[in-house]
């Protein structure tokens, strides 16, 4: 079974108010692309509730469209997502999981990473965000990491070595990076373990994440750059299973890892 969730009710019903008044005052959709400055595909996805309208938009549309503050008003009913559109379903399930394996070739995993990493890495966003979705984003990130704090739940990560090695920012954040890692692997709750690219061609294609509720219903979650997918189909899940499990033999150990993460840190 796969889970999609529908785009926000306020989205499309702004975006068809925006459409409505647009029509009534004869404004064409070039004009408004052009006042607001977007291209005339993002007026379109607003439009088709496809996109969350900016507050920009909002108002040059109340003001070019005569609108006198009534398009303006929904500005409170769009505040910024906490988190992409497509992760909503993940994020419930993560939030009740009593047992999280993630491997991630890349990246630090998301609970794993430090405020100013978090920063940098939803920052770096294209198209970009504004400063407003970055920030509600960043700090979503850092209240989601309380999870940790849950003893009785288990945490197991597999880390990709281009993520451990290589830097998304300044080499000092990363070394901050680094020494949390080594922080939080101390935790009895927690499991790190490191992936060496030394040949090994297993764990190529990307980031996977298996989730395990309190009713012990399994979930596999596959995230790329314009899609995911949190899937409860048996097969599935029972695929994802064997192959995060023969990443978590080739990976190093606890120990050996943490040692390898230690010498990266020291080397920065």
């Amino acid at each position: 079974m796969t889970y999609t969730r529908p785009r926000p009710m306020a989205w499309q019903y702004c975006g068809e108010q925006i459409k409505l008044w647009r029509n009534l005052a004869g404004v064409s959709r070039e004009t408004l692309a052009k006042e607001a400055g977007y291209g005339c595909e993002t007026i379109a996805s607003v439009e088709q509730g496809r996109r969350r309208p900016a507050v920009h938009l909002l108002r040059i549309a109340d003001q070019l469209c005569g609108a006198k503050g009534l398009l303006r008003a929904a500005e409170k009913y769009l505040e910024p997502e906490q988190f992409p559109e497509r992760s909503h379903d993940y994020m419930r399930y993560e939030a009740e999981a009593i047992a999280i394996s993630s491997y991630q070739p890349m990246r630090i995993p998301g609970l794993l990473q430090t405020e100013e990493y978090a920063q940098e890495l939803i920052g770096s966003w294209w198209p970009p965000l504004d400063d407003q979705t970055v920030e509600v984003r960043v700090a979503n990130r850092m209240k989601r990491q309380a999870l940790l704090d849950k003893q009785t739940h288990v945490f197991n990560y597999v880390i990709g070595e281009p993520a451990l090695r290589y830097p998304i920012a300044s080499r000092e954040q990363h070394q901050r990076q680094l020494h949390h890692l080594l922080t939080v692997s101390k935790r009895r709750n927690v499991t790190i373990q490191a992936l060496r690219f030394d040949g090994i061609p297993v764990g190529m294609d990307g980031s996977l994440i298996l989730l395990e509720t309190p009713d012990h219903k399994h979930f596999a979650y596959e995230e790329g750059q314009l899609t995911s997918s949190l899937t409860a189909e048996p097969d599935k899940v029972s695929q994802a299973t064997q192959t995060l499990a023969r990443i978590t033999q080739l990976a190093m150990g606890p120990g050996e890892s943490a040692a390898f993460i230690e010498e990266l840190a020291d080397t920065q």
